[in-house]
């Protein structure tokens, strides 16, 4: 089977420009979202401790069936770790046998950047040219290199309570050709923003961003509220717009609508680029993408660099799955293995 490595990811990622990675995943993930009522669906396993959760994320479309493993510890970074690593596989439903593995902490951060510009793409106002970006930390760049790609957007205004991750994501970006403020509050960033991310790390159920903060009509992608008891926004800013969200089972565990009632109303992505139900209906009303990333995603990810790189110096073969001479004779793999 074939395997992507952090550093062959890295340096496809690299010569293929990251923008246009997340871009031409955008394009995959809408194909997906058409045919969304074709995949299994089921809200992750989650193995919640009070340092983070370790999660499995599996579908199936009938015939790949993908899985992604992925952790989120929001402590990690003290200790010169990641809060977020990764990895999936593709399978061929057929024989059950594995076909791709691959690093996903990276990809990850691309499909999740991808999957906001998507839903930028069908909600956000179309004459958006600011975008402010609540949290500067791992998924910022890949946020922004979204945005900008189904948006144009080439503004940022930016908040973190770090100044190093800001000071960090202005030197990742500037290069790129973003012209960058960095501010001191979320209120101060929102302003003027037609296009809010909020993506914080703390898991917790917080508010980076009060209703009073926000002007009507903007798009914002909730990203942060990831888990149960983690939350970003002001609940009244979520009942007050319309609310679009991935797979509403899973999120209403996990994402910013945990914290309404449970017939709370919210519509499916899916459902708005299939044509089913409509997304922005009013240039007046604030649209919520309650982002929580689903195995669909991933899927579709796997699926985007397995074509990609299949035939190229980035896929290395692996030797990972036994395979016999003989499907009945596992033990000969052995030799002639010394009696005890």
């Amino acid at each position: 089977m074939h395997f992507v490595s952090v550093s062959n990811m890295a340096q496809w990622v690299a010569e293929a420009g990251p923008q246009n990675v997340i871009a031409g995943m955008t394009d995959a993930l809408e194909r997906d979202f058409r045919r969304w009522p074709q995949f299994e669906k089921s809200p992750r396993l989650a193995s919640h401790s009070a340092a983070g959760v370790i999660e499995l994320m599996p579908t199936s479309d009938g015939e790949q069936f993908a899985f992604k493993y992925v952790n989120g510890h929001p402590n990690n970074p003290r200790h010169g770790l990641q809060t977020v690593t990764a990895f999936g596989v593709l399978a061929d439903v057929f024989t059950g046998y594995p076909t791709f593995i691959s690093e996903m902490t990276l990809l990850t951060a691309l499909r999740t950047a991808a999957t906001s510009a998507l839903a930028a793409r069908w909600l956000a106002p179309p004459d958006a040219e600011v975008m402010a970006m609540i949290g500067a930390g791992s998924q910022a760049e890949f946020q922004a290199l979204g945005v900008r790609s189904a948006l144009g957007v080439n503004r940022l205004r930016v908040f973190d309570v770090d100044p190093e991750a800001c000071t960090k994501l202005v030197r990742n970006l500037t290069p790129q050709g973003f012209e960058i403020e960095i501010v001191s509050s979320p209120a101060e960033a929102v302003r003027g923003a037609q296009v809010v991310t909020t993506c914080t790390a703390d898991k917790a159920n917080a508010t980076v961003l009060h209703e009073a903060d926000i002007r009507p009509g903007v798009h914002i992608n909730a990203v942060g509220g990831d888990c149960p008891g983690k939350t970003e926004l002001d609940p009244a800013i979520v009942r007050g717009a319309d609310v679009f969200v991935e797979f509403p089972e899973q999120t209403r565990i996990e994402g910013e609508i945990q914290l309404q009632e449970p017939d709370f109303p919210v519509t499916e992505l899916w459902q708005v680029i299939a044509g089913d139900r409509p997304g922005r209906v009013d240039p007046q009303r604030t649209t919520v993408f309650d982002s929580v990333g689903f195995a669909i995603e991933d899927f579709t990810a796997l699926a985007y660099v397995r074509a990609a790189v299949t035939g190229t110096r980035f896929a290395e073969r692996i030797d990972l799955v036994a395979g016999p001479d003989d499907p009945k004779d596992l033990f000969g793999l052995l030799g002639s293995p010394v009696p005890a």
